[in-house]
């Protein structure tokens, strides 16, 4: 499935209310807390060079220059990137902000400490190649932070996605074990840390499977 245009169009539309979601917007103290302490507890200590792949309207990015850190976030709809840039502007801090695909971005030959990319890989027609491309990105010793799930439970979005995202390879998420197992050998180390059972991360509580792979590359 190719069809860029209509997939931009539908993240475009998304973006105005995309915030609205509560792990989207991280509007409540309580789940923009639990985000910052997850990534505080992947991310250096030390002010480091962070690559946000799929960045939406970069709420991670945020809370990651919040932190100190050097952020780049790439999205391919422009709107999303506006509320991005606009979202670190208000809060004084300095972020750089990119259209174009996530799956490879448009960041020259810059290497980065860190590449976080969250609820991205099923929209991908081929996310092992992508993977393979955020990995040559990565200085040694770096970091790759996946955050994703294997979907059962609808809000989402109240839009269906583009036509012919049935055909996605990894449509409805990916479990843990699978993307795991995708992962490890193009990486040094690897762990699983289960996200599912922490409600303030989502706004609520959940019962789908959702998890972060953390690799060193």
């Amino acid at each position: 499935m190719k069809h860029t245009a209509a997939i931009t169009t539908y993240w475009d539309t998304a973006a105005s209310r995309f915030d609205d979601e509560p792990d989207h917007g991280l509007r409540a103290p309580e789940t923009r807390d639990a985000w910052a302490n997850l990534l505080n507890s992947w991310l250096p200590t030390e002010p480091v060079d962070v690559l946000d792949v799929g960045c939406g309207t970069g709420s991670l990015s945020l809370l990651a220059a919040e932190a100190g850190h050097r952020v780049t976030g790439v999205d391919l709809a422009p709107r999303m990137v506006e509320h991005a840039r606009a979202k670190l502007t208000a809060a004084g801090l300095a972020g750089r902000f990119l259209v174009g695909d996530a799956a490879a971005p448009p960041t020259g030959d810059q290497r980065f400490d860190v590449l976080l990319s969250r609820h991205l890989m099923w929209t991908l027609p081929d996310p092992h190649i992508a993977l393979t491309d955020w990995i040559a990105r990565i200085r040694p010793g770096g970091t790759l932070v996946l955050v994703e799930g294997r979907w059962r439970e609808a809000g989402q979005s109240a839009t269906p996605y583009v036509v012919g995202a049935e055909a996605l390879p990894w449509a409805g998420g990916i479990g843990a074990d699978d993307l795991a197992a995708t992962v490890r050998p193009l990486v040094t180390d690897l762990r699983v840390e289960p996200l599912s059972g922490d409600a303030a991360l989502w706004g609520r509580a959940v019962t789908d499977e959702r998890y972060a792979v953390i690799a060193t590359v």
